[in-house]
């Protein structure tokens, strides 16, 4: 990026730069609103190569990415408006920009992401203050950064849904910048990554989806969302949008909460079916900002245990022969394999599925969640850290407050593909095996060639990670860091605190947080 510019470039005003991270569109985007008002604007979006250097970034996001920069670019030129692009370091940008203007202000959601974002943003925030620059950042889909405590949250963040939805009516003055190319995969080092059948990232699509979920697909989501045969079609799929920001939590709760209303003229079982299947998928809409609140409470979750009774526990047994069956879908398990290979294909699985995927890994494999977590972010097309690590510690049993649930894969696919359709489809090795064997083809007389031997014992390695894992819960000091971590991160309606074991339910702590992304 050049910093040669000639006198008459030089405009020497207050600019307004909306700076676009995790809010790609122009619905209810209080920070582009509220900047319009005050002038020019420059609508600022910035591709940085570091960030795509990360272990946790892929060539999928980066496709889905550039869907929707090319989306809002197209939403901003409707408005007599464009997007600029710039490609390079945050801080380098921002001080290019305040050399050529008298004055500028920065415009932003508040943003919680990955741990490179966060110290990418308390770099622009020294540089901003050092050089007398405001940077305004607002709130994003609820989650309140400085949050003392996790009382009363759930009803800020419905006060939060409940508040207008703000829109632009007339066009936008932006300020004529010189905007950069937009990097191709290959310019950022990014490789194929397998990726045949990936959704499209643009705000057209995500306005179609939730139509289609509000008004057809929803009806049976509450008891479809957790066999990939049915979830495919009964999940509303808007989770990648959501995430980089193409639609806000707020439309999708404020049009279903309209929806609702609809359901008083549908004959009584169909009221019924949409009335479940509404509710579950609103309690997932607020566990979406849920789960972003406890890494912007702790953004070291996304590198530790958070019970540290848990530190040193897999960290110096990593078997990498296993680690590469699992990501490739190789282990011998048909259900585990099925599921890796369709979300290297698609970007996309239901939330059982996933949460299968990291059971399997952690406890029959006993691998490390972090490479295991990294090598999935690297295939969820819908990646939020928040929501991604919080999902993976708990699910390899590391946070000390929710119920240690290890997943029998064999069980899973009798319960969900109980005829073998989905394996079938993603491992055409098995296309000729039976019913009775497709979920335990070792057993069959003769294993379908192409196939390989599962590489564990699935009872004895599910039997000895649970002792593992419930030997150190015995420790006497498990229980007090636990509390404290639920006082931190618990989720709550009120300020009284309930903490322990279940009477009815054997080694139970807390309760298990669950959310079908």
């Amino acid at each position: 990026m050049t910093e040669n510019f000639s006198d008459e470039m030089v405009q020497l005003r207050h600019l307004n730069i909306v700076w676009f991270k995790r809010d790609l569109r122009l619905s209810d985007n209080k920070v582009l609103c509220d900047a319009s008002t005050q002038g020019q604007i420059l609508p600022l979006y910035i591709v940085e190569p570091d960030l795509w250097s990360q272990k946790d970034m892929s060539y999928r996001h980066y496709k889905f990415l550039g869907d929707a920069i090319n989306s809002l670019d197209r939403d901003l030129r409707l408005k007599k408006s464009r997007l600029v692009i710039k490609v390079g370091n945050a801080v380098d940008v921002f001080s290019y920009l305040n050399k050529k203007y008298k004055k500028i202000t920065i415009w932003s959601h508040k943003e919680t992401w990955n741990g490179w974002t966060y110290e990418r943003d308390k770099e622009v925030a020294h540089w901003a203050k050092s050089n007398n620059v405001d940077w305004i950042e607002y709130k994003r889909n609820g989650v309140v950064r400085g949050l003392q405590n996790r009382d009363g949250w759930s009803k800020q963040w419905y006060r939060e849904m409940n508040m207008p939805i703000c829109g632009l009516t007339e066009s936008i003055k932006t300020t004529v910048e010189p905007s950069d190319s937009l990097p191709s995969a290959e310019d950022l080092n990014l490789e194929f990554d397998g990726l045949v059948k990936s959704q499209k990232g643009s705000r057209e699509e995500a306005e179609r989806l939730l139509n289609e979920f509000l008004n057809k697909s929803g009806k049976n989501y509450s008891s479809q969302m957790s066999s990939p045969l049915t979830a495919y079609d009964s999940c509303s799929r808007l989770s990648a949008y959501i995430a980089f920001g193409i639609m806000s939590v707020r439309e999708v709760f404020q049009a279903l909460e309209l929806n609702k209303y609809k359901l008083k003229d549908l004959d009584k079982d169909s009221r019924n079916s949409w009335n479940r299947s509404f509710k579950s998928f609103s309690s997932r809409l607020r566990w979406h900002c849920h789960f972003i609140q406890k890494l912007e409470d702790q953004p070291q979750i996304e590198f530790n245990n958070l019970h540290s009774a848990y530190d040193g526990v897999r960290e110096h047994e990593f078997d990498h022969a296993k680690f590469h069956s699992w990501k490739f879908g190789n282990t011998g398990f048909p259900m585990v394999d099925a599921c890796m290979r369709s979300l290297i294909a698609t970007g996309w699985l239901n939330f059982r599925m996933r949460a299968m995927l990291i059971s399997f890994a952690s406890y029959h494999l006993w691998l490390h969640w972090r490479e295991t977590s990294l090598w999935l972010a690297n295939l969820f097309v819908d990646y939020e850290p928040g929501i991604h690590y919080s999902q993976v510690q708990m699910q390899s049993g590391t946070t000390g407050i929710n119920t240690i649930r290890i997943y029998n894969p064999v069980k899973q696919g009798y319960d969900h593909d109980p005829d073998g359709t989905f394996v079938k489809t993603w491992l055409p090795e098995l296309s000729g095996i039976s019913k009775k064997y497709i979920h335990t083809p070792w057993l069959s007389s003769v294993l379908p060639k192409g196939y390989l031997e599962p590489i564990v014992d699935e009872l004895s390695s599910r039997k000895l990670a649970a002792k593992a894992v419930y030997e150190i819960r015995k420790n006497s000091d498990f229980k007090k860091v636990a509390k404290s971590i639920y006082v931190k991160h618990g989720s709550r309606k009120k300020s009284k605190l309930t903490f322990g074991a279940s009477k009815n339910k054997k080694r139970k702590i807390i309760h298990q947080e669950e959310l079908p992304l």
